[in-house]
C-alpha cells in the first residue's frame, strides 16, 4: 500500500502506541483520522499532525459506523486501519476467597477483542468496494495484540485471552479478506514506554527495561510505529503476527 495520499484511521490514536503510529503515518503522506474516547487529547493530536479526530467506541457499531462516516467526508475512503485501542486489567482466576469478577473480565473482551473485530469488520466491509490499487489491493489492517497472549503473566487472564483472541482470529480474517485484496496482520509488543508505563516509578522502569534481553530498554513507541508503516508498505506481509520484544519471554510474575 502507498501512504502518501492514503486515508488512514487509527484507533487508540490519542494516545501511545496509536498516537506513534498516526504521527509516522502522518508524516508518511497519510491523511490520518484518529477514532478514541479521550476528546481533548485526540483533538489535539489531530491538529499537530493535521488530521482528524472522532470519538469512537470500538465496541459499539453505531459508534465506529459514525467514525468511518466522518472519516470519510473529510478524508476520502479508508484503506488503512490501525487497531491500537485497548485497555489493560490485572486480576486472579481467584483471590482471598473471592473470584475473579466477571464484569471485569467480559469488559476486557469487549473493548480489546469485539472492540478490535468490530472496526475490523465495519472497515473491511467498505474497503471492499473500493476499486483495487498496486496489483490488486484494496487495503490493509494492522492489529495490536501484545506477548501477554502468549506469556500470559499472574493476573494477566482477561488480558491475555483478549490479545489471544486478536491474534487468533488474525489469519482466518485474512483468508476471508483474501479474495478482497485486503491484507490482515497482527503486532505483539513487548513493554513499550507508553503512558500506562510512565505512570510507574522510575526505577520499576528501569528493572522492566533490563529484563529485555537485547536491547535491554524498554521499547519506543516510534519503533512500534515504524513496524507499521514497513506492514502497510510491504504486500507480500498477510496473516501473521510478529513479535517485537526484542527476545523477551515474560516470566510468570
Amino acid at each position: 500500500m502507498i501512504i502518501e495520499n492514503c486515508a488512514a484511521i487509527v484507533t487508540g490514536g490519542a494516545s501511545g502506541l496509536g498516537e506513534a503510529c498516526a504521527r509516522k503515518l502522518s508524516a508518511a503522506g497519510a491523511k490520518v483520522s484518529i477514532f478514541d474516547l479521550n476528546e481533548e487529547r485526540g483533538t489535539t493530536v489531530a491538529k499537530q499532525i493535521k488530521g482528524q479526530f472522532a470519538k469512537v467506541n470500538v465496541a459499539d457499531e453505531a459508534s465506529v459506523a459514525a467514525g468511518l462516516d466522518l472519516a470519510e467526508q473529510g478524508h476520502g475512503a479508508s484503506r488503512i486501519l490501525i487497531n491500537c485501542a485497548g485497555i489493560g486489567h490485572g486480576e486472579k482466576a481467584t483471590s482471598r476467597g473471592e473470584p475473579h469478577a466477571l464484569d471485569n473480565f467480559e469488559r476486557v473482551i469487549k473493548i480489546n477483542l469485539i472492540g478490535t473485530f468490530n472496526c475490523i469488520r465495519l472497515f473491511a466491509t467498505r474497503a471492499a468496494a473500493l476499486e483495487p490499487v498496486n496489483s490488486e489491493e484494496r487495503g490493509v489492517i494492522i492489529n495490536t495484540a501484545s506477548v501477554a497472549a502468549y506469556d500470559g503473566q499472574i493476573g494477566q487472564a482477561a488480558y491475555s485471552a483478549s490479545k489471544g483472541g486478536i491474534v487468533g482470529m488474525t489469519l482466518p480474517i485474512a483468508r476471508d479478506l483474501s479474495r478482497d485484496g485486503i491484507r490482515v496482520t497482527t503486532i505483539a509488543p513487548g513493554l513499550f514506554k507508553t503512558p500506562l508505563m510512565d505512570s510507574l516509578p522510575e526505577e520499576i522502569q528501569e528493572s522492566l527495561g533490563q529484563s529485555v534481553p537485547f536491547p535491554p530498554r524498554l521499547g519506543d513507541p516510534g519503533e512500534f510505529a515504524a513496524l507499521v508503516q514497513h506492514v502497510c508498505e510491504n504486500a507480500y506481509m498477510n496473516g501473521e503476527t510478529i513479535r517485537l520484544d526484542g527476545s523477551l519471554r515474560m516470566a510468570p510474575r
